[in-house]
């Protein structure tokens, strides 16, 4: 979307406009919901936070400001509800040991893919965050940094030590390089 499109979406969805709130739903529930199901590795607590992050939409939709980056404002909230979900379900002894449940394979045919997966589930949330946002959600460091709450550099340093640990796990899991493609490596 060009900026001036941009910047009339947002002022219509400051307006209450439901046909702005559907276009931006439309062209971005993919990325949110594809996020979520990474960060939680688990599509019903991605399904319920990926409704929260809507919900928030709408909420604040008259409080955007006309510059906002639409997609990085909407990865800020699901991150920040997703790092909710994680403290309430903290504080629950109950549901203690779902923690750490394996991400479900992408592709259960490609095994490269579903060692990355379970390299990428073995990360500490902050990594596994910084990797997502940056190298599979396709935002730039600035946008990355502005939904992490982070300054630029504060983000490559943070997506530096992430990319170091994921590749010790993948040599770990014995995974060629290769896999991790353009997106992981370089920066």
């Amino acid at each position: 979307m060009s900026s001036e499109v941009t910047e009339q979406l947002i002022a219509e969805l400051k307006a209450g406009s439901a046909g702005a709130f559907e276009a931006v739903y439309a062209a971005e529930k993919v990325a949110v919901y594809g996020f979520l199901v990474r960060l939680a590795g688990d599509t019903n607590v991605a399904a319920d936070l990926f409704q929260n992050v809507w919900l928030k939409l709408a909420r604040y939709a008259p409080r955007l400001r006309p510059d906002t980056h639409i997609r990085a404002w909407l990865l800020t909230v699901a991150r920040r509800e997703f790092i909710s979900f994680r403290r309430a379900q903290a504080l629950d002894l109950s549901r203690w040991l779902t923690l750490d449940r394996p991400v479900a394979s992408l592709d259960a045919a490609d095994p490269s893919l579903s060692e990355l997966v379970s390299a990428l589930s073995r990360l500490a949330d902050g990594d596994r965050e910084v990797l997502l946002l940056s190298s599979v959600e396709g935002l730039d460091a600035e946008q990355a940094a502005e939904a992490l709450g982070v300054a630029p550099a504060a983000l490559r340093q943070r997506l530096s030590r992430a990319r170091k640990r994921l590749s010790t796990l993948l040599d770990e899991l014995a995974v060629e390089p290769a896999v991790l493609g353009a997106k992981t490596s370089g920066r």
